[in-house]
């Protein structure tokens, strides 16, 4: 344990050392900064700013308008930003040659890296610091904060920030130059760009792998939805970057054994990751109960036992599509047993669907039966599925009981704070932080 923490303080000291942690820093107020200021002054128009009505009141959730937009800008340092801080404290050790004798001492590779991620998490924690100051100031102004919601939105930005690390160590600790770590981490990032893209709407294995990517994984914090499966797999993928680290980073071993150690962590990643995406837990930890119908509601759809399998002739970007299954089948998974979906519309636009004859069609078979709706509301839906299933839906349907929080308040002093006062301080301790270390 003495010497775990005698390392973790020799990575704090580098990662203090770290020009590029400091940019990081200098960088990260105005980000945050001019993402608060924005989602402020939008949030105030629609409160009713200026002696105005307020539009649609009800729909004001601090979560989208505020938190959201505010703690966007750490996604956008997380994929920018932060890898080469990441990278730097594998790199610099590589070209130094200070690995080498940091792999003949006690501690062993397992302390090593254990050391480099929890300096690396630390530092991102002090990274949050103007996010909480704008957490603070929003506050201030008489805006409200749901602490469920805020709890599971800060885990997402965890997650993703611990996801982030492993891809960046990995690639650092195979990779002959920092250059080329961060062109492949770069190259991971667009990747799963490009798998989200793709796999939007088609189903099947894809969507299901595309469900994990780091975009779509946040975008369920985003919403206010807490899922197991999600959580596990995002802290493998960490683990599994610096457990791939642990394999190429110590110099004796030749190519062939790291190929073959890389291979056997990369499947165990896969058995364990696959076990973990199927836990079904989650939970809707949004103010307005988004992710959730009707407590009556559900109480009756939790008398249907057998699997529902749908089918939906509808394109990937056909704005049905996307309310069907953001209002709909999401939270129709959290709640039934099972759901199967089928999405046979092969293009991406109504036009090269592929399945004109049935175009806009939503098959519902349950127990043999079946039934056809092209609604996609949620009132019509759960009238279909009632019948199908031969319950009694409920007399009266309760709503989310959630009128909005309106607040109409500039964003005062918020500019100060983040423009001027935040890289005042940052430069300064920079310049003595650098100027007693020469």
């Amino acid at each position: 344990m003495r010497s775990l923490r005698l390392l973790i303080a020799k990575e704090f000291r580098e990662l203090m050392a770290s020009r590029a942690y400091w940019l990081l820093l200098l960088l990260i107020g105005p980000l945050v900064g001019q993402a608060f200021i924005t989602a402020v002054n939008l949030y105030a128009e629609a409160s009713g700013r200026g002696g105005q009505p307020a539009a649609l009141a009800q729909g004001l959730s601090p979560l989208d308008g505020i938190l959201v937009p505010t703690f966007g800008a750490y996604d956008i340092a997380v994929t920018l930003l932060f890898p080469f801080v990441a990278i730097r404290l594998i790199s610099a050790e590589k070209e130094s040659g200070a690995l080498k004798l940091m792999l003949q001492s006690p501690p062993g590779m397992l302390s090593m890296l254990t050391a480099k991620g929890l300096t690396l998490l630390a530092g991102w924690l002090i990274a949050w610091l103007p996010g909480l100051i704008a957490l603070a100031l929003w506050t201030a102004y008489g805006g409200s904060l749901y602490a469920p919601e805020l709890a599971n939105l800060l885990l997402g930005h965890l997650l993703r920030v611990m996801l982030s690390s492993g891809v960046a160590v990995a690639a650092a600790s195979i990779a002959t130059g920092a250059a080329s770590a961060a062109i492949a981490t770069l190259a991971f990032t667009v990747g799963t760009w490009a798998l989200d893209f793709v796999a939007a709407g088609r189903g099947g294995l894809l969507q299901r792998l595309a469900a994990y990517t780091p975009t779509a994984a946040l975008r369920t914090f985003e919403q206010g939805q807490l899922r197991l499966s999600i959580v596990i797999v995002s802290l493998l993928i960490g683990v599994t970057g610096f457990a791939i680290a642990g394999v190429w980073l110590p110099t004796r071993r030749d190519l062939r054994a790291r190929l073959t150690g890389s291979f056997a962590v990369l499947v165990i990643f896969g058995l364990v990751a696959w076990t973990g995406s199927l836990a079904r837990a989650s939970w809707d930890l949004s103010e307005n109960r988004r992710n959730s119908f009707a407590p009556a509601e559900e109480a009756a759809l939790r008398h249907i036992r057998q699997p529902l399998h749908v089918t939906i002739y509808l394109a990937a970007e056909d704005p049905r599509l996307m309310d069907l299954d953001r209002s709909i089948l999401s939270k129709l998974q959290r709640i039934l047993p099972r759901v199967d979906i089928d999405y046979t519309a092969q293009g991406r636009t109504g036009l090269f669907s592929g399945a004109t004859d049935h175009y806009g069609e939503v098959w519902y078979e349950l127990d043999g039966r079946k039934v056809m709706s092209r609604s996609t509301t949620e009132p019509i839906v759960l009238d279909t599925l009632f019948k199908l299933a031969e319950i009694q839906p409920p007399q009266q349907s309760e709503g989310n009981a959630f009128s909005g929080h309106a607040v109409a308040a500039d964003p005062t002093g918020a500019w100060l704070v983040f423009y001027l006062l935040w890289p005042l301080g940052i430069a300064l301790l920079w310049w003595r932080k650098f100027r007693y270390s020469n």
